[in-house]
């Protein structure tokens, strides 16, 4: 095992320098990540390796997250007709008038639980359940920041185990995993953190006093627009039936949306023609009142997401023929002698997830440096989805964080109230053998 040369490190710092640029100058991530394929595939050119040869890693790297580049457009169409077929509503209103004052954070938690686990992206939950809780927060005088965190941490709850999940999915394929068997134990592991985070959420809402009236009755605000009739939940129930009995998630969300769009066009009364092209540009609500609530989804806007794991999978392919990473495995080993392998992972991760600004990316170069700590295809797929999928939430100007937080609008402070996403990583490093 070798150390790393300097022309690795410049590649690597280059890659590095692009990332920091785009942070402060505010440009998306997918600009840094295309010059870091061209800085690595120029590092190959550099070691005497073919074009052709780096191309075809390249490919192989893309290869294995083709299901889940299918799921991100599958799961841009989901996001549109739940909402017009009025699932959305329906979910957000039946939670909406649960929430009590006195419960008020561990109910934020656990309702955006409920959503993260449905949906499986804590982007849309954030966007529905988060801004909800939010609102009613602001109307309660609760802290933002406490509630900023309930948000994130139920957001990224379904996030570890979600039949939805796309990052499950990388998890799983990078890993050479099951997927449903993944979920299975991920549940399992979970149960302790989600407990002790409602038991802290529960303190800070009975410390906060609250005793306010709810004052917001979500279930006449939604009614004004939606039919809430009991047939808008069946998309959401295909998603748990189907997951249960372990069917293709392309097929179950495929049954879902299908579903939806009848319930959009025979219940809600949208247009076949209006309801189409939503599929690509996303769900505009004709409320303005509830716009800024619903409006979103789409095909369109997973592009970025498409495009960030693409080019983030292409790197698998390129790391392992060009052997760029092998110096810092290195590094990771002489590391391993002060810490269990768990937590070199944890550590290289929230690292990497700091410089790469993106949870695929993280998942896939942590699972590269960190291979020759864990043998086992499985507890590494557990270090995985206890540290990188958890932490990558914990960084301000990482995707994972800045989009929920501007999505609800809480203060980047909130990141220190999200307990479950430190829960989870430390629970995980105690019970680790």
């Amino acid at each position: 095992m070798r150390e790393v040369s300097w022309m690795e490190w410049l590649v690597l710092g280059l890659f590095v320098l692009g990332l920091v640029l785009c942070v402060i100058f505010h440009f998306s991530v997918v600009w840094a990540l295309a010059a870091g394929y061209f800085f690595f595939f120029s590092y190959g050119l550099w070691r005497r390796i073919p074009a052709g040869e780096l191309w075809q890693s390249s490919v192989r790297g893309l290869k294995t997250v083709r299901t889940i580049l299918m799921v991100m457009v599958l799961i841009g169409m989901l996001t549109t007709v739940w909402r017009a077929g009025g699932t959305i509503p329906m979910i957000v209103s039946l939670a909406g008038n649960l929430i009590r004052p006195e419960l008020f954070f561990v109910l934020t938690f656990v309702l955006n639980c409920c959503v993260s686990c449905l949906t499986g992206t804590a982007f849309g939950t954030a966007a529905t359940m988060g801004v909800i809780c939010m609102s009613v927060a602001n109307f309660l005088g609760a802290s933002p920041v406490w509630t900023g965190g309930a948000i994130m941490s139920g957001a990224f709850f379904g996030d570890r185990c979600s039949p939805l999940s796309t990052s499950a999915l990388l998890v799983a394929a990078v890993t050479h995993t099951d997927f449903f068997r993944n979920l299975a134990i991920m549940a399992r592991r979970a149960v302790v953190p989600f407990i002790l985070s409602c038991m802290v959420y529960g303190l800070a809402g009975w410390h906060s006093g609250s005793s306010g009236g709810m004052g917001l009755d979500v279930w006449h605000v939604f009614a004004s627009a939606f039919q809430l009739h009991w047939m808008t939940l069946i998309p959401a129930v295909l998603i748990i039936a189907c997951s249960l009995m372990r069917m293709d998630v392309r097929k179950t969300m495929g049954l879902s949306i299908i579903t939806a769009c009848i319930l959009a066009v025979t219940l809600q009364g949208m247009a076949v023609t209006d309801l189409l092209p939503m599929l690509l540009t996303g769900y505009r609500c004709p409320e303005t009142a509830l716009a800024p609530l619903l409006d979103g989804g789409g095909i369109l806007s997973m592009i970025s997401s498409i495009a960030i794991i693409g080019l983030s999978a292409t790197y698998a392919g390129l790391f392992e023929r060009t052997g760029l990473l092998l110096g810092l495995r290195h590094s990771v080993m002489l590391l391993r002698k002060w810490l269990n392998p768990f937590g070199c992972i944890w550590i290289v991760s929230f690292f990497i997830s700091m410089v790469s600004c993106a949870q695929t990316l993280a998942v896939i170069l942590t699972d590269q440096i960190c291979q020759d700590l864990v043998q086992d295809k499985e507890r590494m797929m557990m270090a995985l989805e206890d540290t990188v999928i958890v932490s990558a939430a914990l960084i301000p100007w990482c995707i994972a964080a800045a989009v929920p937080l501007a999505a609800v609008s809480a203060p980047v402070s909130s990141l220190t109230a999200a307990v479950y996403l430190y829960v989870q990583p430390l629970w995980s490093w105690r019970r680790w053998k």
